[in-house]
Parts: C-alpha cells; sequence; structure tokens
C-alpha cells in the first residue's frame, strides 16, 4: 500500500513536472518566470526523482545555443568581438586577479574561491566544470562553487533587465554589458532575450567569445595548482554554434528555416532555465555558506559595475 501510494504521489509529480516543461515551451512563459517555477518545484520537494534533470538541462542548453547560431549574422558578431576584444581579456583577467586577492583576504579554501573566480571570469557552470578537474577540486568545493554562480545567475536574470530599461541601454549595450557581466550562457541569453532580440545577437556572440578562453585559463590553472592538464574538457556546443553561424551565412536561401529553429532554440533556452531552477533549494543556497557567496557577489557587483560604467561612457 506504502509502495502504490509513493508511486502515484512520484507520477503526480512527474504530471506537474512534465506540464509546466510544455508551457515554458510557449510564449506564456517568460525567462525570470521559468527560472521561478523551477525552483518552487525544488523547494517543495515536487521535483520528479525518476528524471536526471542535471543531464537534461547540459544536453538541452548545449541544443538551445547551437540553434541560437542560426540567427546569428556572421558581420556583426566578428565587430562584436573583435570591437570589444580588450574589454573581453581586460574582464577576464581581472576577475581571475581580483578573485584570488579576495580568496586570501577572506581565507577562503584556495580551490573554491578560484573556481568562483573562473565562473564569474569566463562562463559560470561551464568554466567550474572544466577547471575543476584541471585543478583536481573535491565535490564539496565544486559544488559551493556552482551554487555561488547558479544563485547570482538567477538574479542577474531579474535585476539586470531592470537596470538596462531604467538606464536607457540601447540594444546593443544591453547585450554587451550582460555577456561580460552575467555568468552563465544560460542566464546570459536570457536576460538579453528578455531586453531584445538584437540584445540577443550581440550577447550570444560575445558569451560564446569569452568562453572560449575556458582552455587557456583550464590550463593556466592546472599550472599554478599543479593540477592535470589533460582533464580539461573543451565544450563542444562553441564548436557547433560557430558550423551554425557558418551554414546560416554561406547557406542563406534557408533563413526562413533558419529563423524557425531560432525561435525554437529561444523556447528551448527558458526549459533550461526551469530546469536549472529545479536543482535550486534552499538547502543548497544554505550548504553554500557565507564566504564563497561573498567573494561571488563582491567580484560580480565589481565586474558589473567596472564594465556598465565604461560601456556607458566609451
Amino acid at each position: 500500500m506504502t509502495i502504490t501510494l509513493s508511486k502515484i504521489q512520484s507520477n503526480k509529480h512527474l504530471i506537474l513536472f512534465l506540464v509546466l516543461g510544455v508551457l515554458c515551451l510557449s510564449p506564456v512563459i517568460s525567462s525570470p518566470i521559468a527560472l521561478v517555477l523551477g525552483f518552487t518545484l525544488a523547494t517543495l520537494g515536487l521535483v520528479p526523482t525518476q528524471i536526471d534533470i542535471a543531464k537534461l538541462t547540459k544536453k538541452l542548453l548545449a541544443l538551445s545555443i547551437i540553434g541560437l547560431g542560426f540567427g546569428i549574422n556572421v558581420d556583426q558578431a566578428i565587430q562584436a568581438s573583435a570591437g570589444n576584444l580588450g574589454l573581453i581579456v581586460g574582464s577576464i583577467f581581472s576577475t581571475l586577479l581580483i578573485g584570488m586577492l579576495l580568496t586570501k583576504v577572506f581565507k577562503i579554501d584556495p580551490k573554491t574561491g578560484h573556481l568562483v573566480a573562473s565562473g564569474t571570469a569566463i562562463c559560470g557552470g561551464s568554466a567550474i566544470a572544466a577547471v575543476a578537474p584541471a585543478i583536481q577540486a573535491n565535490n564539496e568545493q565544486t559544488s559551493h562553487a556552482l551554487a555561488t554562480v547558479f544563485i547570482l545567475n538567477s538574479i542577474a536574470l531579474f535585476v539586470f533587465p531592470l537596470v538596462g530599461h531604467a538606464l536607457g541601454m540601447s540594444q546593443y549595450n544591453f547585450g554587451l554589458w550582460s555577456a561580460i557581466a552575467i555568468h552563465d550562457t544560460s542566464s546570459v541569453v536570457g536576460a538579453a532575450s528578455a531586453y531584445g532580440d538584437e540584445a540577443l545577437q550581440i550577447a550570444t556572440t560575445v558569451k560564446l567569445a569569452r568562453a572560449l578562453w575556458i582552455i587557456p585559463v583550464a590550463f593556466i590553472s592546472a599550472f599554478i595548482f599543479k593540477g592535470d592538464s589533460k582533464k580539461i574538457t573543451v565544450p563542444m556546443f562553441i564548436i557547433y554554434y560557430c558550423i551554425a553561424i557558418a551554414v546560416a551565412h554561406f547557406l542563406p536561401q534557408f533563413d526562413a528555416l533558419y529563423q524557425h529553429v531560432f525561435f525554437v532554440s529561444k523556447r528551448l533556452l527558458v526549459l533550461c532555465l526551469f530546469l536549472i531552477g529545479c536543482g535550486i533549494t534552499l538547502r543548497t543556497i544554505k550548504n553554500a555558506g557565507y564566504k564563497p557567496m561573498l567573494l561571488g557577489v563582491l567580484l560580480w557587483v565589481t565586474i558589473a559595475t567596472v564594465v556598465l560604467a565604461y560601456i556607458e561612457i566609451a
């Protein structure tokens, strides 16, 4: 009887999860709302256990990013990346350096601090996942860094569009700011898509240009911590994203199809944000501790403020 009731309850959780997931694929649900829905399910213990949420999120996120490549204009992409190369490189290494100094000041575990700084400097969870094995970080160090980044990502989805509209930022400037100052690619695209299509194109291109720095940063990290550079992983979605851009550029006769793929990819990204929310609980927030969170907040606020001032003044 107990087993039957447990199975019924589990099925109810699955049905609720699937219904909300389908809704996230429709224009009814925005990016921030999707994240809140996922967090609510996780907090109430309603996330189905028969689905590997983390694995599903990783695959769908990669697909959504690749699909967005079909909506990127090559000429605009080159201009956005090359024209902001100094800002990209400067922000990455400034973040890592400030992170190293603050880690020593607050006496945070060096590897945890470096993972938080790496996630802030490049592309959030992807950077942490790539750097962690290179410096031989343990599960606790990695999970604390991931929790910090995911929480700040959640806040960024709501805060950045509000700040952008309050300051009257242009689509281009907002896309550039989001790409530099928000951690994960999913949250960058989520915030930018809520601001406008031009902001989305700029943000996606510049963010993935930053993501390419995972490779050299991981190698440098392995050298600093005397880790294993052979364990460094390269996110394949970056390569496929570039291929998607090339296909759209050299075969423009299928532009109507590319626009459909681009639209579907944007909705798929909203679903990914719902899934990410399903992995954030109050326990996750508590277990992260205040020091890594303090480090993450200080790094985030510093980089976001400096970059915003630079973009608006320049």
